[in-house]
C-alpha cells in the first residue's frame, strides 16, 4: 500500500493508496495511559490524532474503587476507545506483585467498561518523570503532585509511537 495525500478529520481521516488508486479510511481515537500506583494514579488522555496528551490528571485515592470510579467517568467525558495500563515489570523482565495487581485491574477495566487493555511495559517511566521534573525546576513537593501524570504522559508517548511505526510497515 502506498500513500500520497491526507485528510484529516476529527475521528477519521483518510489516506490516498497510490497502488489501489483509492482512498482509504483510517479511524482515529481517543486512548487512556494509566499509570495504576498504591495512593496516586496518573492519567494521560491523546487527542483524536493520536499524537499528543491532550489531558492528563492524577486521581489521589488508595480505593481501588474510586480509582475505577474516575477512570469510568473520565472515558465517558473524553470519549476514550483505548487504555494502556502501565505494567511495571522488574527491571530483569520478571514480573512481581505489582505487575500482578496491575493484571489484575486491567481485567476489571476490560469487565467493566467493555475496551481494550493494552499492558505496557512501563520500567523507568517514574524515574524519566522525576527527572523531567527536576530539569524544570520542580522541588521534591511540587514533583510528588504530578510526576505520576508525566509518567503516564511517557507511557501514552511511547505507545502512540509504537502504534504510528507499526501503521507505516
Amino acid at each position: 500500500m502506498g500513500f500520497c495525500a491526507v485528510l484529516v478529520a476529527q475521528e477519521a481521516y483518510f489516506v490516498y493508496d497510490s497502488v489501489t488508486e483509492q482512498k482509504v479510511q483510517v479511524l482515529r481515537m481517543k486512548i487512556m495511559a494509566i499509570d495504576y500506583g498504591d495512593a496516586h494514579t496518573g492519567i494521560a488522555i491523546s487527542d483524536y490524532t493520536e499524537t499528543l496528551a491532550g489531558h492528563s490528571e492524577v486521581i489521589h485515592s488508595r480505593k481501588q474503587e474510586e480509582v475505577l470510579a474516575a477512570i469510568r467517568r473520565l472515558i465517558a467525558e473524553h470519549d476514550v476507545k483505548l487504555l494502556v495500563l502501565g505494567y511495571p515489570r522488574n527491571m530483569d523482565g520478571t514480573e512481581g506483585p505489582r505487575a500482578e495487581k496491575c493484571a489484575a485491574l486491567g481485567e476489571l477495566l476490560r469487565q467493566e467498561t467493555g475496551l481494550e487493555v493494552i499492558l505496557w511495559d512501563e520500567r523507568r517511566t517514574t524515574i524519566d518523570a522525576h527527572n523531567i521534573l527536576f530539569q524544570n525546576g520542580q522541588n521534591a513537593k511540587k514533583r510528588k503532585k504530578t510526576v505520576d501524570a508525566v509518567a503516564a504522559a511517557l507511557m501514552l508517548e511511547g505507545y502512540l509511537t509504537r502504534r504510528r511505526l507499526e501503521a507505516q510497515r
